[in-house]
């Protein structure tokens, strides 16, 4: 009897391993392969730590599994990655005020008033969104202008690119501004016309001005924050994201998140500036945590402002302003110096660079520092708005990402006319031209400063047309994408971007099981009907994360 037990005991030691836990078929899939071609499927299996087993194709034997989900012959495509957002910023931006629908000064004035109103019991009124580009105002409102909707409490908000605020009287008396405030470096108080009284509008850097006053969030708001940034993101089948600036108390927040179960977004964080890397990080990224939901990748830099608020650094002065080129953030040595630190501990930097100006000192820089960094470094510039098309091939040279946002081109077209003329629009918005040169591209919304929708921005990715169609044929069409490579830019490519490749982005044996059933497929509908995508549920290493249901 004893030997029978032993022997028992050694076949279940021996035997092969369990079946894979779930079959989700009845799918029409796609997803982008080893060699970025469209792959078509019918089904995957996944097994019991949430990666892709098997993929099925038509005419594949279904396996035997624990579990069976009918995909009921709905569309399977990879999880979306943002590749650049700002995680705690979408989060606070849907629990504050938002400005961004409002189409006129007096309408937004309205909408503060009614906030106000109906948050009484808030000592200061924050939010974000105004845009007075889209208002027709022809210049930044003013302190006056928004004490007459509130003028009994302090408000502070942040303008729709998140490079100038726009502060009330009471608020700008808690931060202790005067005439007599000055321009910090890279920022710039604005002015009332022949007076040195500030306006109520701080630029870049001079928002720091006001900042300070504001009360910071508490960890518990924090928390409230970032768990309604995942059903934000889950809701428009996003699956992963970059996260650009990443503090300390965020990083505190998505670790939190992680302790107690609820972290279902993945994130490649960018820390904001060298002492939050080192504060974070130490001397290396960190690896990869919860299941491949949260690393410490790199660094995030600012070279300039935004065109909105005319502080995109240009080599020619603005167009519509032509006693400004803009705001430098980072002088060249400080540039440099970063990029060395960032550098010798592996951690990947990450380049806010809009103007021409910008851009050119980003590239330089990169050229310069990865002679004594040769590999696998991925140096990435976010935005690259507007680069001289001299300095284009430079992306392909030193093998540097393009981390591009689709909605910005199509926002910022009529702007962008205004801001640079007719003449110096040949490296705008350049993402074929990038391509073609061979640079990589990686695609995102800069979220909350745009819609997080990753279907608008594979839509205007591939047409250069806005929501209603225009311009007609395109803005500059010559550099649209392929619908394939605008899918692959918010999945495989964006992965890539963060170093997570073999990680998730794919859906291919080995990966994370992170995927989307959506009511079409992305590759065949028609501009508008792509942009109407209704996503019907958003899963996470094979657990539902959101049923639309």
């Amino acid at each position: 009897m004893k030997l029978k037990l032993i022997a028992a005991l050694l076949a279940a030691t021996m035997a092969p391993p369990a079946l894979a836990d779930v079959l989700i078929d009845n799918v029409e899939g796609l997803t982008i392969d080893e060699n970025g071609k469209v792959l078509r499927f019918t089904g995957i299996v996944v097994d019991d730590q949430g990666k892709v087993a098997k993929v099925l194709q038509r005419g594949d034997k279904k396996p035997q599994t624990d579990y069976r989900e009918d995909g009921k012959g709905r569309v399977m495509i990879p999880g979306l990655i943002d590749a650049h957002a700002h995680v705690m910023g979408v989060g606070i931006a849907a629990l504050t005020l938002d400005l961004s629908d409002t189409n006129s000064l007096a309408e937004a004035l309205e909408k503060i008033r009614k906030f106000a109103a109906e948050n009484e019991a808030r000592p200061w009124i924050l939010g974000r969104g105004w845009n007075q580009e889209k208002w027709g105002l022809g210049r930044f409102p003013t302190a006056a202008e928004l004490d007459s909707a509130v003028a009994d409490r302090p408000v502070y908000l942040e303008r729709v690119d998140g490079h100038a605020g726009w502060a009330n009287t009471m608020a700008m008396k808690a931060a202790g501004i005067t005439t007599a405030t000055k321009n910090p470096d890279g920022g710039r108080v604005e002015r009332l016309a022949g007076s040195q009284a500030p306006s109520g509008v701080f630029v870049d850097n001079a928002t720091r001005l006001m900042e300070t006053a504001i009360p910071a969030p508490r960890p518990n708001e924090r928390d409230l924050a970032f768990a309604e940034a995942q059903k934000v993101l889950h809701r428009l089948g996003i699956t992963a994201a970059a996260d650009m600036g990443t503090s300390i108390e965020d990083w505190q927040a998505y670790r939190r998140a992680g302790d107690n179960g609820s972290l279902t977004l993945r994130i490649m964080a960018y820390a904001g500036g060298p002492q939050n890397m080192e504060l974070i990080a130490g001397s290396r990224p960190t690896p990869w945590l919860y299941d491949d939901k949260l690393r410490m990748n790199g660094i995030k830099l600012y070279m300039d402002g935004a065109l909105g608020s005319r502080g995109a650094w240009l080599k020619q002065p603005y167009s519509d302003d032509p006693k400004n080129t803009g705001l430098p953030l980072t002088a060249p040595a400080q540039l440099r110096n970063i990029l060395v630190r960032a550098a010798q501990g592996n951690f990947q930097p990450a380049i806010h660079a809009i103007g021409d100006a910008a851009n050119a000192e980003a590239l330089n820089a990169i050229g310069e520092i990865a002679e004594s960094f040769p590999g696998d470094r991925r140096w990435r510039i976010e935005h690259a708005q507007i680069v001289d098309p001299a300095d284009l091939p430079k992306f392909a040279k030193d093998g540097i990402i393009a981390s591009m946002q689709p909605v910005h081109q199509t926002s910022d077209r009529l702007m962008a006319e205004a801001r640079l003329g007719p003449n110096r629009l040949d490296g705008a918005y350049a993402w074929n031209t990038i391509l073609q040169l061979g640079g990589k591209l990686a695609f995102g919304s800069d979220a909350p400063v745009e819609s997080a929708d990753p279907f608008a921005g594979m839509a205007a990715a591939s047409t250069r047309m806005d929501a209603d169609g225009q311009p007609f044929g395109g803005w500059r069409p010559q550099d649209r994408v392929t619908r394939e490579q605008a899918l692959a830019g918010f999945t495989s490519d964006a992965a890539y971007a963060g170093f997570a490749e073999g990680r998730f982005g794919r859906l291919l044996p080995g990966e994370r099981a992170d995927f989307v059933l959506v009511d079409r497929d992305p590759l065949l509908a028609t501009p508008a009907d792509l942009r109407a995508t209704k996503v019907l549920e958003t899963w996470v290493g094979g657990r539902k994360v959101y049923d639309a249901d």
